[in-house]
């Protein structure tokens, strides 16, 4: 049977619906049998933060650091060795593959073309980050008088952790052997810990709980480990592959209610998370 034009119209009409209703085959729409399914969103914890030195150089993907991070959904993360462009995937991924949406602050001490890539004349930044899922204000980028054998500083911003405003730092102290520098960097973070009566400090310190030029900080704040005391005889849950504590969240005006260390195959630092609570 031969149709008319008329009939032809119909039909079209009638495929175009159909093309509607199932979407279309293309990777924008159904997912093909290679492609990566997103995981439903959720929210972040309120009154959890972490901190993590993420490594860098090396070679592991951004894919896997964001779902280390989303399988503990803090409110708040301060990454070490951070490379700008590593964090921007991080964060997208964070979004488009968990549903967990992060404002990000940097504070980017060096410009390292070997660290992070990019061009020669426009290098990728190096440093902190601060990753907040509640919007953060007045941020400070700090590079300390003498980072030793590498620029080193702290960050800060206004955030809210627990419904509560607070200022978070985020830190990276001098090389592990470099204690004189580490002592007067020290001197200068909690110099400004100490003007905010709320505060959450976070960071990679390179030093162990016991030593002397953390004193400072002990002075200022406690560690979120009830039990990691700077006398050297408390039991400190150790952050590193190589069995030392050198990773830390200071709570300065919160009380610690769980912390949890998680090794990660992404790093040669563990994750060190904290729930907390406004005293």
């Amino acid at each position: 049977m031969v149709l008319g034009r008329g009939a032809w119209l119909v039909v079209g009409a009638v495929i175009a619906a159909c093309l509607l209703l199932v979407g279309p085959s293309t990777p924008l729409g159904a997912s093909s049998a290679g492609s990566r399914p997103v995981e439903a969103a959720r929210d972040v914890v309120p009154n959890r933060v972490m901190t993590w030195n993420i490594c860098n150089p090396c070679e592991v993907s951004n894919v896997d650091r964001a779902a280390e991070i989303a399988a503990y959904a803090p409110q708040v993360i301060g990454m070490q060795e951070a490379c700008v462009r590593d964090v921007e995937m991080i964060r997208d991924h964070l979004e488009n593959l968990h549903g967990l949406v992060y404002h990000v602050k940097y504070g980017s001490v060096l410009q390292s073309w070997g660290r992070c890539g990019g061009v020669p004349w426009n290098p990728g930044g190096f440093g902190q980050a601060i990753l907040s899922a509640a919007p953060m204000t007045d941020p400070v980028n700090v590079e300390y008088p003498d980072g030793g054998s590498e620029d080193r500083g702290y960050m800060a911003v206004t955030t809210t952790v627990g419904d509560r405003s607070v200022r978070v730092f985020n830190t990276h102290l001098a090389h592990r052997r470099q204690e004189s520098f580490r002592a007067s960097q020290v001197g200068v973070l909690a110099a400004a810990v100490a003007r905010q009566d709320r505060a959450i400090v976070l960071g990679d310190f390179n030093a162990v709980p016991d030593a002397p030029e953390l004193a400072k900080m002990w002075a200022l704040a406690t560690d979120t480990d009830p039990r990691c005391r700077p006398s050297g005889t408390g039991d400190c849950e150790t952050t590193t592959d190589w069995h030392t504590k050198f990773d830390y969240v200071f709570l300065r005006g919160y009380a610690p209610l769980e912390h949890r260390v998680r090794p990660s195959a992404y790093s040669d630092h563990h994750m060190l998370l904290a729930d907390v609570d406004p005293r």
